[in-house]
């Protein structure tokens, strides 16, 4: 009679505050990822190749398996599934919040007053709290939490994209080294052959001295360098097995040429990016988490609506313990309106206020950044492209230059080698930037492939 009497006198008061909304739900601001936010391109198609899931993009068997490797050991994705193991818990306990609190005791107590008996009591009992969620404190907290949950597995994506792109950018320039090593060992081989043709030449009087140390400085200012691009291979694979969470060690790969460069680099349009970009889903679902905290400071203006009961034993003679007598139990409910809190509620709501709007300029920038990332990773596709093919025949006209100046030089007495000197070194400098042409190439796309949200998948 007493529970049903507490619950008449609240549940009007109840369903009264209840009408009044306090919480706001969040509401993606209008205007974002325009199609202005890739830089001189117009889009209608929708298909985008960051949708694509990796093992579908990198052909390559030898690059999917270090790709594999990596997503079962790096230990910065580790890191980042701890984080959602995390948030699952404060998630979990978020929704537990609804349930009323239940604790059970138990104790005993001795009284002595002077010139009388002493006195005994027994008690065994339960007790319990429920906070009625009336403002939405309770909803607007589980939101708040399935956000952060959202946002670490956003994080954990983010980590996997990088991943992904990170193997296969150092996998190319790993791959771009080795043919930079046989460019120049190459060169080396040709240039001592050069050595031995000069010196012949003047023993034929045909060639000087000079012409005989000017080829010997030139093949040791190609030999030269070949420590370096050994050491560049080295730190790359250290590199590489770094992202795969092994020990330093040698990387399997295959040859640059090998590689085919995608050419349907179909981007979609941009407000794609809100759901394929890790990264950008992350910033927001920070900004979501945010707008639900300020909801909660907003309901501590207002009173709290709290359900108290307890129930169980006492008696102060053990064999009557468990008589229907001893049993004892209330229920209690209240309002409790804060009026003064010391500025408490005041300053919590402003501070949380401010946090939203920083997540919110931060959201934006990361959308920005994005369309400049795409922008960026598209444009340097294109140029590296146009200098393949113009390097091609750059290349074709110096083996020509080399091989003429060559054929003079047997031919004429007066030929001068630091020209045959100065072909050959624009030549092997033309071979080697064209692997930085064809690497660029490789890169860029996968940069783009990246920046539309393609890696995981």
């Amino acid at each position: 009679m007493k529970l049903r009497k507490v619950i008449v006198l609240l549940l009007p008061a109840a369903l009264v505050v209840a009408g009044c909304k306090i919480t706001t739900p969040y509401r993606r601001a209008a205007g974002l990822a325009g199609n202005g936010l890739y830089r001189d391109t117009t889009i209608t198609d929708t298909t985008t190749i960051g949708a694509i899931p990796w093992r579908q993009f990198f052909t390559d068997t030898v690059l999917q398996h270090l790709i594999e490797e990596g997503l079962n050991n790096n230990l910065d994705l580790g890191i980042a599934v701890t984080r959602i193991h995390e948030a699952e818990a404060n998630f979990r306990q978020s929704f537990l919040a609804f349930f009323p609190s239940l604790n059970a005791n138990a104790q005993a107590s001795l009284q002595k007053n002077p010139g009388l008996a002493s006195t005994h009591n027994y008690e065994a009992f339960l007790n319990s709290s429920w906070q009625v969620d009336i403002w939405g404190k309770l909803r607007s907290t589980r939101r708040a939490q399935l956000a952060a949950l959202l946002q670490s597995d956003a994080f954990r994506r983010d980590v996997q994209t990088q991943l992904v792109s990170s193997i296969a950018i150092d996998y190319y320039a790993l791959m771009a080294f080795d043919q930079q090593l046989q460019i120049t060992l190459a060169t080396v081989e040709n240039r001592k052959e050069d050595v031995i043709t000069t010196q012949d030449l003047k023993n034929a009087d045909v060639l000087t001295g000079a012409a005989v140390m000017q080829s010997q400085a030139g093949l040791y200012s190609v030999e030269v360098t070949i420590p370096d691009i050994r050491q560049n291979i080295r730190q790359m694979e250290n590199t590489i097995c770094l992202l795969l969470g092994r020990n330093p060690g040698p990387i399997a790969r295959d040859s640059l040429y090998n590689e085919p460069v995608d050419t349907t680099l179909r981007m979609g349009l941009p407000v794609q990016l809100l759901a394929n970009r890790p990264d950008v889903q992350e910033a927001e679902w920070q900004l979501r988490y945010y707008s639900e905290l300020t909801n909660v400071a907003r309901t501590y203006f207002y009173p709290a609506l709290t359900i108290t009961g307890e129930g169980g034993l006492s008696s102060g003679n053990l064999n009557h313990f468990f008589d229907a007598s001893a049993f004892f139990g209330n229920l209690v409910g209240g309002l409790t309106q804060p009026i003064f809190q010391n500025g408490i509620n005041r300053q919590r709501l402003e501070v949380v206020r401010n946090q939203e709007h920083e997540f919110l300029l931060s959201f934006e920038k990361t959308l920005l950044t994005a369309g400049q990332e795409v922008s960026n990773a598209l444009f340097s596709y294109q140029t590296a492209t146009e200098k393949v093919a113009t390097r091609t025949q750059q290349i074709y006209y110096l083996t020509k230059a080399v091989d003429y100046t060559k054929e003079l030089m047997r031919a004429d007495a007066k030929a001068n080698y630091t020209d045959v000197l100065t072909s050959e070194q624009n030549l092997l400098t033309a071979q080697l930037q064209s692997v930085e042409d064809r690497l660029q190439q490789l890169q860029a796309v996968v940069n783009l492939y990246a920046d539309l949200g393609g890696g995981w998948r």
